[in-house]
Formats: C-alpha cells, structure tokens, sequence
C-alpha cells in the first residue's frame, strides 16, 4: 500500500466499485439460456423421437410449420441459465444426424398498450343494443360537439353487407378469455393454441392485477358479437376469432416461431401487438426460426395467397425510438400499423419510420377519448390504448376485406391498404407525394384506413402480377458514409426484373462508436426521400449496424430506373468522441415489385398505361358550337374526375360532381368537388345537405 485509507473513504470507494460493476452489468446485455432447444433433423417425427430419447430429451413437436424442425426439452437442465449448459445431453450436437441445433435465448417482448386512466362516457348514441356502442366514437361518428369524423367509414362498409363472415382472425398475445359474453360465440377452438402450456386452451393465467389482459382486449377490438346486449362491437363482429397465448411465459425463437406458424390453412389473419423493448437503444427483431416461419406463412398460407401479419408500429415515442429498429414491423412480410388521435394529433407515444403502411384511431393525451372493448373476467374496458389498438383494428378491416374478396393474396391487401388509405385531417409536416402520386408519411403511413374503400376495391380486385425481387450489392472502398447505387431494375433478368417498386429494404453493415449518432436516408430515382433512421438520444451502442435490414414503403408504386442514394449523416454527440468516426462497410439493394404495371391484367401487364378520353370545348368561338372533340392520350394514373376502369384500360368519368369515385354511378362518389358537399347516407355529391346535416366546408362534406 502506498499509504491509510479511513474507514469511511474504503466504504465510499467500495460502493463506488459496486456502483461501476452494476452499471456496466446493467449496460452489457443479458443472456438467459432456457432448456428448450430447436433441432433439425431429416426422416420425420419417428426420427426426431428416437433421436431425443437417446440424448434425454422430451420432444415436443415440430415447430409451427417448419418442416424438418422440432422442438426439444430437457427436465434435468436449469430452466433459466446465464450460460449455455453442457452436460451428457449436449453430445446431441454431435450427431451426424443432427443438421443444426440451438439453445434457445430467452427474447425480451412488450405489449403496446399504454396504461392510463379511463373517462365518462358520451351521450346516448344507440344503433346497436350493446351498452359501449355509444362510445365507439371511432366508428358511428359522433362526439359530444355533435362534430363527425368517420373517414375509416366501418359503418358503410356494414351497410355494404360486410361483417367477416367465414373469415378467421388469431391474436398473438397472453391468450383470450373464450368464454367471455362478447367473443363465445365467435370464438373459434381450430384457431387457437396455447404455446406457453402447450395445450389448446388459450384462457389468460389469472391474477391480482389483471395482467394478461392484453389478448382478450385486442380480440373484442376484431370480433366482439353485436346486438348481444353485451360490451362493444367488433369491427369484424361476425368472423371467427381464436388466440394463441404465448407471451406468458419465455418467449423464445422457437414460441414466436410455433405462434405463427399454426394452422396457416386455416387462419387467415394473424394479429400482433408486441415487440422488442420501444426504449429507444434496442435493435431486434425474429429469429431464424420467426423468419422462416413469416416467410413459410407467405409463401403456403391460405392454399398459397399467404397468411396476412398485421404487427403494431410501437409506443416507443417518448424514449425517442424509432421503429426501423424493430424487425417485425420492418419487414416486408407484415403490415405495420401507426395510431393517431380523434382530432388528427401525433400521440405522444407514436414510433416514426419508413415501414408503416395504415393508420387508425387510439388514444393522445389524458383528455382525448380511448377505445372501448372487452376486458377480462368477462368485463368491458373504455381504457384501451397505444398502437396495440391500431393492429386488432386493421385486421378487422382486413377481414372485411376478406368476405368481399376471399382470394386477394397478402400482397394485394397490401396494395389495398396503399390504395385506399388516406391522409384527411391526419397532421404532420412531412406529407409527400411520390412519383407514383400516393400521399406518404413517416408518421401515418398511406394514412387513415378506410373500410369501405377496402372493401369496394377487394370485391373488384384483380391480383397484382407476381412479386419479382432485384438485388445490388455495393463494398465500400472508401471512408465515407454515403453511397450511391444505379439500378436497372434488373432488366437484363426477366425472373428478376423489377419495373415497379412495393417494398424497398437497405441491408448494412456499418461499424460506429455510438449508433444512436446516426441518421440514415435513401433517396429514390424520382427523388422520394425515406428517412430509414433518426437519431436515437438512448443508444449508446457500439454494435453498430451488423447487416441489419431497413424497410420503406415510400417508393410504392415509382419506377426503379436510376440513382438510388443513400445519405447517412453522423452527428457526434458529447457521449463520445467526435474524431472517431464511423464506417459504412457494404450495403445492399433490394427491391421488391413487379416487371408490369401491377394494376392492369396480367395479360396487358407489359403495356405500362391506359386510355384517357377527354371531351375538349371547341375551338371556334365564333361559331354554332360543333361536338366537342375528343382529347385521347395515354396516362399512368387517372386524374381527378376519372376512375380507372381495370377491365377496359381506360379512365372513366366519375357521377358529375365526384373529385374523386370507384364507378360511374351516383352511389360510387368518395368525395365531391368544390363547392359541393358529400352525403354520407347515400354517398352522393350535392349542392345542399341533407336533414340533420349542417355544411362543413373545410372538408366539403355534411356533417351529422
């Protein structure tokens, strides 16, 4: 020793120790192995079984729809474990007949609903007999202020005759109460699992704080029954509906992968409202086995249109997250869903990225109004919030879908949704319009989903041309962070070639000292900017980006041809220090799409327009008026006034008085031209509102 240290100093300085070691410890990531494995193994189940008697294991089963994968247990191994175990059974790896085998990690997942206080209901508004009908705001379109908003117009989707008849939705969470008074007789056993007990009852586990209530409000949300003098009325009240539960309990590699991957026959949609942690510092997203099973999903569910995953954006707002760095909602393969508030507000809880596709209604601030559904102990809740809302309710609307038109593919619902949803009154700065002309934000997404659009367009749908994939890779030689990539679209690969974009994703590898430093952009060949990553003020993470894939959806629709940038901007913070700086390693290109126009037969996809005919006045002012000529030239996109009729290639004009249509008849106006105002009891444009309406001229439209 150099010299005495007092009493007190040697206590401060060991605190300051332990203090150090529990920071460090609670920054370096935890591993918890379980005794579950995931094995590959040739020759079936009686295979699989002799295999796992041999090494001491219980096999439980192939995983979900993995052929060739099956899941293993074993009893004399520690449940939860900070280190991968060895002992007499992991000799299993040895096996020659073993391809691959994994331990499986215990994966931190949340649910996305918000806790908050519930409110007085409104005024009596009964159409149906069920008590919480007068607060569903979102879909009869009435508030206190006697002011309408229903532009996700569920009721006139209703009024069409669509209620998810033969249509089975599954939600992916803490299971469902089944016997609860709103979703028994809908309730649907074939669609429901329980992966966390391994049985087929999907009952929530019950206790003091009601915590695995999450499910049976998600569930009320798509096919609560109505008239049934109970609860609410699910946007989809007349589909099937099943649970799986498998986030009470570990959630691992092979549970998220089971969770998809059953009965993809069967099920048509499956309904996600969890995620890694929204606290802004983690990057995660599916296993090998979760992406297999999404992409076995696409590519065999429904008979082989693909099983539809609707994934919520994430409520990591507040700790500035960004949801680019969550896998799930960030892949191609499901539809993120974003929320807003009644009046059109960002909630404050709200993940901004390029991947989200809709929008629909949840909560803001205290004061704004929730959403009402069913509740566990066969209760009713007003509380219900966060982007959890907003995935349950589009795949509602997606069922809708679904009756009109049973056999859209998971990417014509896709096309759907960007085709239908809309901006309205849904504020943010970032608005644009693409080359394509489809109005994008960060924010929202297409917008604000519209049901009765949705299923106006399904029943007339024609399927999209087969989806082709195009691939460019760029090594970086350089030190700089930008990177530019010329793309052909592949056209010299005709299996390849993509003319038209639908889902763009950036694969990079990137090595910096702190990645929340970076913002990442991709700028298109018709200058459409999506913003892949913001800033994150929580990650102080070294890992960097290690081929982590970005997703956008801002491009739908634009041609691939030419210079697509990418534009990353790092801003040292104080955290760090600013001459070390970052490096982009290699990236790559993929884009999704089609070689043809995807709106037009497959037969004419090749021809990339369609016939406009325009009468013109005449050009003889003078003169008896002659008949007017006929303006006849080739567009990509019908303007307003015109609605494209698929079958004939040509652009049709709307009912006089339609800006905008999806026919000729009067009934078939979406919104009327200036000056005009849109009747929402029978869908038609006029100079007057009808009884019981008064004139909202910042919407041109009668309102209630």
């Amino acid at each position: 020793m150099c010299g005495k240290i007092s009493d007190t100093k040697m206590c401060l300085f060991f605190i300051f120790i332990l203090s150090t070691l529990e920071i460090c410890q609670s920054l370096a990531p935890r591993n918890v192995y379980t005794n579950h494995w995931a094995v590959r193994i040739a020759g079936g189940q009686e295979e699989a079984d002799k295999l796992a008697a041999k090494y001491g294991y219980n096999n439980y089963g192939q995983i979900g729809s993995l052929e060739d994968h099956y899941h293993f247990h074993h009893s004399r191994v520690v449940r939860r474990a900070a280190f991968s175990t060895r002992g007499a059974h992991s000799f299993i790896q040895m096996d020659p007949k073993v391809d691959w085998v994994q331990q499986q990690l215990v994966k931190q997942r949340v649910k996305r609903f918000i806790k908050s206080d519930t409110r007085s209901p409104d005024p009596n508004f009964v159409h149906f007999n069920d008590p919480k009908w007068s607060n569903m705001w979102y879909i009869h379109c009435t508030d206190k202020n006697n002011r309408c908003r229903s532009e996700m117009n569920i009721l006139a989707a209703w009024q069409r005759g669509y209620t998810g008849k033969n249509v089975v939705v599954t939600i992916l969470d803490d299971g469902i109460e089944r016997n609860h008074p709103d979703l028994a007789q809908n309730y649907d056993q074939l669609a429901s699992y329980d992966v966390n007990g391994n049985d087929h009852d999907p009952t929530p586990r019950y206790d003091s704080s009601n915590e695995n209530k999450h499910g049976t409000r998600c569930a009320g949300e798509v096919a609560a029954v109505a008239n049934n003098s109970h609860c609410i009325v699910g946007i989809a009240y007349n589909a099937r509906i099943g649970g799986i539960r498998m986030l009470d309990g570990d959630v691992t590699d092979v549970v998220e992968a089971k969770s998809l991957g059953i009965r993809p026959d069967y099920i048509d949609i499956y309904s996600a409202s969890w995620g890694p942690d929204d606290d802004g510092k983690t990057v995660d997203g599916p296993g090998p086995l979760a992406k297999q099973a999404l992409e076995m999903g696409i590519k065999k569910g429904r008979k082989g249109l693909g099983s539809i995953f609707v994934w919520a954006s994430g409520n990591g707002g507040r700790q500035g997250d960004h949801c680019s760095c969550d896998g799930y909602t960030n892949s191609i393969y499901t539809i993120s869903i974003s929320s807003t508030t009644e009046n059109g507000n960002k909630p404050w809880y709200l993940e901004v990225c390029s991947s989200t596709l809709a929008t629909t209604y949840s909560s803001g601030e205290f004061y704004d109004r929730k959403i009402v559904t069913t509740d566990l102990r066969q209760r009713c809740t007003d509380g219900h919030t966060g982007t959890s809302v907003s995935a349950p309710m589009v795949a509602g609307v997606i069922a809708l879908a679904l009756e009109a038109n049973p056999l859209v593919s998971w990417r014509d619902i896709q096309h759907l949704l960007v085709k239908t949803s809309r901006p309205v009154h849904l504020k943010a700065n970032d608005w644009k319009t693409n080359a394509a002309g489809h109005r994008v934000s960060h924010l929202y997404g297409f917008g604000l989903v519209d049901a009765e659009g949705m299923v106006v367009e399904a029943k007339k749908w024609r399927s999209v041309p087969t989806q082709h994939t195009c691939t460019r890779m760029y090594i970086r030689a350089d030190q700089s962070l930008n990177s530019t990539i010329t793309s052909t679209g592949c056209t010299e690969q005709a299996e390849q070639h993509v003319s038209y974009v639908e889902h763009v994703v950036v694969k990079v590898l990137i090595v910096h000292p702190r990645r929340g430093d970076l913002e990442i952009s991709l700028i298109s060949p018709s200058g459409t900017r999506s913003q892949l990553l913001a800033k994150r003020l929580f990650d102080n993470s070294n890992e960097g980006f290690r081929n982590w894939e970005f997703m956008t959806v801002h491009c739908w629709g634009e041609r691939t041809e030419g210079q697509w940038i990418l534009e990353i901007i790092d801003s040292p913070s104080s955290l760090r220090n600013p001459e070390v700086l970052g490096k982009l390693k290699e990236w790559t290109l993929v884009l999704y799409g089609t070689s043809g126009h995807p709106y037009q037969s497959h037969g004419t996809q090749h021809s990339r327009s369609r016939m406009l005919e325009i009468p013109t006045p005449s050009r003889n002012p003078n003169g008896p008026e002659p008949p007017p000529e006929v303006l006849k030239t080739c567009v990509s996109h019908c303007p307003l006034g015109f609605y494209d009729n698929v079958e004939a290639r040509r652009c049709r004009r709307c009912y006089k008085g339609c800006e905008r249509c999806v026919g000729r008849t009067p009934t078939e106006c979406r919104s009327c031209r200036r000056g005009l105002y849109f009747n929402p009891l029978n869908t038609t444009c006029s100079e007057t509102c009808p009884a019981g309406y008064f004139a909202d001229d910042s919407k041109s439209s009668g309102v209630a």
